[in-house]
């Protein structure tokens, strides 16, 4: 989480600066893990939430953004006397929570302020903010297929949109909040594209990333879907370091089918994946071939 958060805390720090509210990054159980900001650490209610380590849930501090978030699992406001106890009523808090790319609430990101101004747009912010970490995180997992989704009539290519990574298989390796309100599916590991996507999820492997089709959810809505052209571009850099094990991966290929005549179930249990991946696999090296 920390490693996708770097650069977006920077920018959160720009954009608040000025405004006497600084950034807290915490972990599921609402332990500060990094801050951003103009900090005053000469005031001791700045210091004593604002490092690293200290322990902000609300059984060590009682009602806080922080609190909060972590147990409604949403963004929240609090300002000054919306805290419980009466040593939190100077801070306003905006706080909005982080989820990893398997759907797990693993912390939140929290803007707090000290006897400043109501600032309740600051909610939109932490959210926004926390959705890119999250949007971040999933593209540096790099799954085999990165597939943005949305509604008709939104443009592809923003922190908007639905995320889905797929592995060779279909099987869902991530996917981010959005897209799991848009389909209305959990969309664990355990969940395949057949599962999501009316149609032959084989056939979202050949979508072109510079241009969106439409595509139909089981539930009967449909969602513009394009690969992300930067997944798409960071896999290209990393195609001709491969060769050579493309090669090996197609001899090896090309020897299980003959030692089985053919038989590609027994060619798959054989090199230890499934039928469907070795069927897209011999199509690949077929189209490599030509």
């Amino acid at each position: 989480m920390l490693d996708a958060a770097q650069g977006e805390l920077d920018r959160l720090s720009r954009a608040i600066s000025g405004t006497r509210y600084f950034a807290l990054l915490t972990d599921a159980q609402g332990v500060v893990i990094d801050t951003r900001g103009e900090i005053d650490h000469r005031d001791s209610r700045a210091s004593s939430i604002a490092r690293v380590g200290v322990n902000l849930a609300e059984s060590h501090v009682g009602t806080t953004a922080i609190g909060a978030v972590l147990a409604e699992q949403q963004p929240i406001w609090l300002h000054r006397g919306e805290h419980f106890f009466n040593d939190n009523t100077a801070y306003s808090c905006a706080g909005a929570p982080l989820f990893n790319p398997q759907g797990e609430c693993v912390g939140m990101l929290d803007l707090t302020g000290i006897d400043v101004p109501e600032r309740p747009e600051l909610q939109h912010l932490a959210a926004q903010s926390a959705r890119s970490i999250e949007n971040t995180w999933i593209q540096k997992l790099l799954p085999t297929l990165l597939l943005r989704l949305n509604w008709s009539g939104q443009t592809l290519g923003s922190d908007s949109d639905g995320l889905i990574g797929l592995d060779e298989d279909g099987q869902v390796m991530c996917a981010n909040q959005t897209a799991r309100q848009m389909t209305g599916m959990a969309l664990h590991p355990s969940t395949h594209a057949a599962d999501v996507f009316a149609m032959a999820w084989q056939a979202l492997f050949d979508t072109s990333r510079d241009h969106a089709i439409e595509v139909p959810l089981w539930s009967g809505l449909h969602v513009h879907l394009q690969v992300d052209a930067q997944q798409a571009q960071v896999r290209k850099t990393l195609v001709p370091a491969s060769q050579g094990l493309k090669a090996i991966e197609n001899d090896l290929i090309r020897r299980a089918m003959q030692q089985t005549r053919g038989n590609v179930t027994d060619a798959a249990r054989q090199l230890g994946i499934s039928r469907a991946t070795l069927y897209r696999r011999i199509a690949l090296s077929k189209s490599g071939d030509k």
